[in-house]
């Protein structure tokens, strides 16, 4: 029973964790997180190897004090998907910007040789 005890306490701390983390990607002395916006991200990372742009609909906001205030309506807003391969020894990161800021970032396989 002890030994279940320590493995659910491992499990939950785990996924607590796992959902208090964002993933970052690093791009020279940069660190670029969620909320950055586009512009930032390219002129840190530069020129991204892939991209692809769709678009959404949502309830409109405006930016108060760093703040997103939601108000009634519709609005379509741009989502960008932009891939960066930093060669094989490092892995992929694909950030996903809506509106123009970083609103996730994901680590996926090993780059490849360009």
């Amino acid at each position: 029973m002890n030994a279940w005890l320590r493995f659910t306490a491992f499990l939950t701390g785990a996924l607590l964790a796992g959902g208090v983390l964002a993933d970052s990607v690093r791009c020279g002395s940069k660190l670029i997180t969620e909320g950055d916006t586009i512009e930032e991200v390219q002129q840190y990372c530069g020129e991204p190897t892939e991209t692809k742009r769709t678009w959404i609909t949502r309830q409109p906001r405006f930016e108060y004090g760093g703040q997103e205030i939601p108000f009634p309506g519709e609005e379509d807003v741009p989502v960008d998907i932009w891939i960066y391969d930093f060669g094989p020894n490092k892995l992929v990161r694909q950030i996903r910007f809506v509106a123009g800021k970083v609103d996730s970032i994901e680590t996926r396989e090993h780059g490849t040789n360009r």
